[in-house]
């Protein structure tokens, strides 16, 4: 056995994702402007295109998601005497890097700019350095059975269909079973949970009065589901883009992409998926639903992009996005927003967006860091992150105060008088929260925290029953 060479296969083998398409998405978050680049280098080959993007990207390798089981195996083969070998079709910088942090490989085989060492390419120059069945061979995709022929064993990584296609190509083989629940992954990156956010699309409806119209609630439920698969597409291209970052949270790094349990090639698809659905799903609306369906879609990929590492305007950018889902909900239904419901929407969502902030800074200085990865912020700013926000929430508050002292009140309400319960509710939990953020006790997402949280979510019972209370 030790006078046998193993060698490994990188993407879905050693690591559980996959180095093209992780610096591709790392290259377009530099700058969008590389995918024409991307398309003109593949003209070129792939081998080329890989080439060029390892060039001008930067990959931690240390954080990569690794396949533990396998790691195991390969240093009790080391140290059996064998000779281990990484063969990828990755890019020979990444490859490089990958050996010499592991330390246990012999010897690199990767593409460059003039082969792809993929497939038939892999098996010819395996064959060649080491003859026919000289090498043993681990990998786990369909387009390593050229290798698995010419190998002496196959060594699988994967589900039941690649193993039967590595039987079917090599009888003797050694199989590291990979179990993957594809729909829980991908409900679970979807973060359905979050849906409920879009449940501010019905906010025009309960202020307007027009709750008990079927047809104004139809709209509002197709409203409701396109912002749900349109925001779902979002999330999957935020985290896709937020890989190096997330890795390095507590958290976040077990989250489907970062550990790479969940495909970057499958999310890819998926973000398109839910695109259309969207957007089949907006069809139905009137075009000012569709233009808003359409800002939001280019303020997240701005915030995805590059807005979310400026200081304050990522904020600023939350709150934003949350006031959209309110006036996507008035467009649907044909309900004229008032300048009022605007204003406390965007204080009330700045406030949280502040309290999300806070509580990310004080996590990082509990853990001894001085800045959150990915972020404008230093542990410093914590204080006047919670003045700011402290002071939206407030005004937050006031605006309402203002508001039901107004004229428009006693036109759309039958006991204005009652709204001062609301009052009394908003400024109770508005302070209760900024209370749990400063004892460090507050969900990463302050929204998050108000669904699951017992008291949080009896009082916005309240705030609802209040307001038909009123009316």
């Amino acid at each position: 056995m030790a006078a046998i060479p193993l060698c490994v296969d990188l993407d879905g083998t050693l690591t559980h994702s996959d180095l093209l398409i992780e610096s591709f998405l790392a290259l377009v978050k530099r700058n969008p402007l590389y995918l024409l680049y991307c398309f003109a280098w593949l003209m070129r080959g792939k081998g080329y295109l890989k080439a060029q993007i390892a060039a001008r990207v930067a990959i931690d390798v240390s954080l990569l998601p690794y396949n533990a089981r396998l790691i195991d195996f390969l240093k009790k083969e080391r140290l059996s005497g064998r000779d281990l070998y990484l063969c990828t079709a990755g890019d020979q910088r990444f490859a490089q890097q990958i050996a010499a942090h592991f330390g246990f490989f012999k010897g690199v085989m990767a593409s460059n700019e003039s082969r792809n060492l993929s497939g038939a390419n892999k098996a010819m120059a395996l064959t060649a350095e080491f003859g026919v069945q000289g090498f043993d061979y681990c990998g786990n995709a369909r387009a390593d059975v050229p290798v698995w022929k010419q190998a002496r064993t196959a060594i699988v990584v994967g589900g039941k269909s690649i193993q039967a296609a590595a039987q079917k190509a090599n009888q003797t083989t050694v199989i590291f079973e990979s179990k993957r629940s594809f729909f829980r992954l991908a409900i679970k990156e979807m973060r359905v949970y979050q849906w409920v956010k879009n449940l501010l699309i019905f906010v025009p409806l309960l202020a307007s009065h027009r709750f008990t119209n079927v047809d104004a609630l139809m709209a509002g439920g197709i409203a409701f589901f396109s912002f749900c698969f349109c925001a779902s597409s979002v999330y999957l291209l935020n985290d896709m883009l937020d890989l190096d970052v997330d890795r390095r949270h507590s958290r976040k790094c077990k989250r489907p992409f970062a550990s790479g349990e969940l495909p970057l090639a499958a999310g890819i698809g998926m973000m398109f998926i839910l695109l259309m659905a969207s957007a089949s799903l907006a069809i139905f609306l009137p075009w000012s639903f569709q233009l808003v369906l359409a800002c939001y879609v280019a303020m997240t990929l701005a915030y995805s992009f590059r807005l979310k590492g400026v200081m304050l305007v990522d904020v600023f950018m939350l709150a934003a996005l949350y006031t959209t889902r309110i006036v996507a909900g008035g467009a649907a239904v044909n309900v004229v927003l008032s300048d009022w419901l605007i204003m406390f929407s965007v204080m009330i969502f700045l406030s949280l967006a502040m309290v999300k902030r806070y509580t990310e800074l004080d996590k990082m200085q509990r853990e001894g860091k001085d800045s959150a990865a990915g972020r404008g912020y230093l542990t410093g700013d914590m204080s006047i992150v919670r003045s700011f926000g402290t002071a939206a929430g407030y005004v937050a508050v006031l605006v309402l105060a203002l508001y039901m002292n107004s004229a428009a009140v006693t036109v759309l309400y039958r006991h204005p008088h009652r709204l001062w319960i609301l009052f009394c509710l908003l400024l109770y939990w508005i302070s209760r929260v900024w209370m749990v953020a400063f004892r460090g006790q507050m969900h990463d997402d302050p929204i998050v925290y108000a669904i699951k949280n017992r008291s949080s979510l009896m009082i916005i019972m309240l705030c609802v029953a209040t307001v038909l209370f009123a009316i």
